[in-house]
């Protein structure tokens, strides 16, 4: 089996046990250990910082929806080239909209998938952050806000772009492999 990481991967047994607890409670959850998490425990701090800020982004209530969140995730991922990304967060959207087709959409053409114009004005936005965020204006905002999106949501749109624009990165620099067991979830 190919490596998960070009990098260290620590032994569970290893890792502080505030590290070592969430995985286990995500493999518990969910069968599997996700081999983002042990990528990124071969560095304790960031790991921690790293799902603080992901936790923050991808699992508070509001107008845009966790299925949303994700569309968000697989559709810059693409552009991104993230492999891991997107069959990762492919398999939670599809799960999350209850959906087996949607995230295949969203990741191959996001314009033509089955989703709403106030989702397509939201991944035009996310899309204009994640590949050329020098570019953002007035009108873009303008845009996305005409679909009902408030500051807040801006930002929590641009945020989420954002973070996975550089988890994106990591996940190609470190070549983190997805785990077969997403290619089959919600499907």
């Amino acid at each position: 089996m190919p490596a998960v990481s070009r990098f260290p991967v620590p032994e569970i047994a290893d890792l502080p046990e505030d590290i070592r607890s969430r995985i286990l409670a995500v493999q518990e959850k969910s069968g599997f250990v996700p081999n983002v998490f042990l990528t990124l425990a071969h560095r304790p701090d960031e790991f921690r910082a790293f799902f603080a800020y992901h936790d923050a982004l991808m699992d508070k209530p509001g107008p845009i929806t966790k299925a949303e969140r994700e569309m968000i995730v697989v559709a810059t991922s693409n552009a991104n080239q993230c492999q891991y990304c997107v069959v990762a967060h492919g398999a939670i959207l599809r799960i999350r909209a209850k959906n087996p087709q949607i995230a295949d959409q969203v990741a191959i053409n996001y314009r033509k998938a089955d989703i709403t114009p106030r989702q397509t004005a939201m991944l035009d936005f996310a899309m204009k952050v994640s590949r050329k965020a020098e570019e953002v204006g007035d009108a873009d905002f303008a845009a996305v806000k005409a679909h009902g999106f408030t500051d807040e949501d801006v930002w929590d749109i641009a945020a989420i772009a954002s973070f996975f624009a550089m988890s994106n990165r990591l996940a190609n620099v470190t070549a983190m492999r997805p785990n077969d067991e997403f290619y089959a979830m919600g499907r």
